[in-house]
């Protein structure tokens, strides 16, 4: 389970905990720990770059806008999810159903049945979503068509 921040987290105190780090490494062991603090800091960088890599790899090997199962997906959906994350666990791209100057972003997803998740993110945080599944009548239609 991921617990969602809030962008000051990201973006302002997570920069200003590397540089702590790196002073208080200065004050304690000079410049081999000044050495030793920037490693750490720039091996996590690298392991956060390699997950967007890897989760963007993975997505380009399917097809843009499907899921194995939108009900599944629609109950692992929560309010905060990066795209990043959303996107590793639908393991492609959404479909943009963004008109052109909004300033929310709105993919969808959908499997084999029809249903269809429909994600809004602001600021590249999950704000809302929906579920939308095609009514029974369309699926029977469907069937009966020689």
């Amino acid at each position: 389970m991921s617990i969602a921040f809030p962008s000051f987290v990201q973006k302002i105190a997570t920069p200003l905990f590397a540089v702590a780090v790196v002073a208080l490494a200065y004050r304690s062991y000079a410049w081999p720990g000044v050495a030793a603090a920037l490693g750490a800091v720039v091996m996590w960088m690298l392991l956060h770059f390699t997950r967007m890599l890897q989760v963007m790899q993975r997505a380009a090997k399917r097809p843009k806008g499907y899921v194995d199962s939108a009900v599944m997906l629609n109950a692992k959906l929560h309010a905060g999810m990066t795209l990043l994350h959303v996107v590793a666990l639908t393991r492609a791209l959404g479909t943009s159903a963004t008109a052109f100057g909004e300033q929310s972003d709105v993919f969808c997803w959908s499997d084999a049945s029809g249903s269809t998740v429909r994600c809004e993110f602001l600021g590249g945080k999950l704000k809302k979503w929906a579920l939308v599944r095609p009514s029974a009548q369309e699926s029977s239609d469907e069937n009966a068509a020689p």
